[in-house]
């Protein structure tokens, strides 16, 4: 479900410190039934479980298959044009407080790598060519009094082509990307119990 920028502006996250000169694209709300103050730490084990974009419906696999080859036919994600060289990362903004906090985990299936988690929200960012965005997860209570989690999108545009490119993909993103995200997030939050299970015995072989 989309929400208004301020049911992220609003709450009063960390991530607001490092962001003030990015711009809020896009807020989503998740449902995760009968979760608690506490249950972010859960939420997100149940999303690492239950596997990233490679468990993807196919549209949402071939938008992004289709994405990196055109990335590689223009040299939009040259190494030279990512995190740490085109633009800084995030993680050097951090306040001291902060910077002694787990990151989360990276993997090769998910492009976004971690700046931080805490127990109410964690964020990742990715930089290319077109753009430098931030992936914010928090925490919050919905109107039912359960609490839910909360996905805002940050970007900087890297000049007009960047401006123009957000603009592209933006129907992608209502129609195919975010409806699949939520399908997989709220069965992830359902599922969270079997999965906790299985990822429990796949460890101990």
């Amino acid at each position: 479900m989309r929400l208004p920028n301020t049911a992220h502006t609003s709450m009063p996250w960390r991530v607001h410190e490092l962001t003030s000169d990015f711009t809020v694209e896009d807020v989503w709300a998740f449902r995760t039934p009968g979760a608690g103050p506490d249950d972010f730490p859960t939420m997100l084990a149940a999303m690492r479980a239950a596997g990233g974009f490679a468990r993807q419906t196919w549209p949402v696999r071939f938008l992004f298959a289709f994405r990196w080859k055109l990335g590689a036919l223009f040299g939009w994600d040259d190494p030279k044009a990512a995190v740490g060289a085109r633009v800084a990362s995030l993680h050097d903004r951090l306040p001291r407080d902060l910077r002694d906090a787990p990151r989360g985990g990276d993997s090769d299936d998910m492009p976004l790598k971690a700046v931080y988690e805490l127990d109410t929200e964690a964020a990742r960012e990715l930089a290319n060519r077109t753009v430098h965005t931030v992936m914010h997860l928090g925490w919050a209570q919905a109107a039912n009094g359960d609490h839910e989690l909360r996905m805002a999108v940050l970007v900087k545009p890297n000049g007009w082509f960047g401006r123009i490119y957000l603009a592209a993909i933006a129907p992608f993103r209502y129609v195919v990307v975010y409806p699949a995200l939520t399908r997989q997030w709220e069965r992830a939050w359902r599922d969270r119990n079997e999965l906790a299970l299985h990822r429990g015995k796949r460890g101990r072989r």
